[in-house]
């Protein structure tokens, strides 16, 4: 009898997938639960991070001509410029077919999510796409909100539906897996860790 399931399996380059949803300008300007200098940085640093790593990324906004305005300048600067960003109406993402439709173009299991705000844009379309079998997870530091509250509550409704939280950082070490892999060195610039940085100016010392 096996006890394999989505907890146990890890994530790779081969079965991940990326979603950002409505990391849009003024939805920022209502976040309250962490720095907007941080949230920006972890945003931008997933989205370079996926990049070396290759992993298929989508990316959707809500209503950005009209509510919500369009993307924060640092997620659009570090995603591909050839990606097509999706802008909807449904405030659950997995509701519209187009993104939905991308997502399982990607032919990835393991999906993970990240948006403003977390109890909604990152937590909704997780959890409808683990009702369908996807393995979800939710970048905590990379998503934010616009109370203490609703962080808590968010967190306790991903727990209850199954969906997998971890930070931006741990994810895409998860998915690079081996420090000697021909692309450690970039995924950590990408990643901008400030103890990584650290950590490699020790090492540099020591090595003179």
């Amino acid at each position: 009898m096996t006890t394999e399931n989505k907890f146990h399996e890890f994530l790779t380059s081969e079965n991940a997938a990326l979603v950002f949803v409505d990391h849009q300008v003024a939805l920022y300007s209502g976040v309250r639960d962490t720095s907007l200098l941080e949230l920006k940085h972890n945003v931008a640093a997933l989205a370079r991070a996926a990049r070396v790593l290759g992993l298929p990324t989508v990316v959707t906004t809500t209503a950005a001509d009209s509510m919500w305005g369009p993307l924060v300048p640092e997620l659009a600067e570090a995603l591909p410029r050839d990606l097509e960003v999706i802008d909807r109406s449904t405030v659950n993402a997995w509701h519209d077919s187009r993104v939905r439709d991308r997502i399982k173009a990607t032919g990835r299991k393991k999906l993970i999510f990240t948006g403003i705000s977390l109890e909604v844009c990152a937590s909704l379309p997780a959890i409808a796409a683990t009702a369908e079998g996807y393995d979800a997870y939710v970048a905590l530091d990379a998503s934010g909100t616009f109370s203490d509250a609703k962080r808590e509550a968010g967190l306790v409704r991903l727990q209850q539906s199954g969906v997998i939280v971890s930070d931006y950082a741990t994810l895409m070490v998860e998915i690079l897996a081996d420090n000697a892999a021909p692309e450690a060195g970039e995924l950590y610039g990408a990643l901008d860790m400030p103890f990584a940085t650290l950590v490699g100016q020790i090492s540099a010392a020591y090595t003179k």
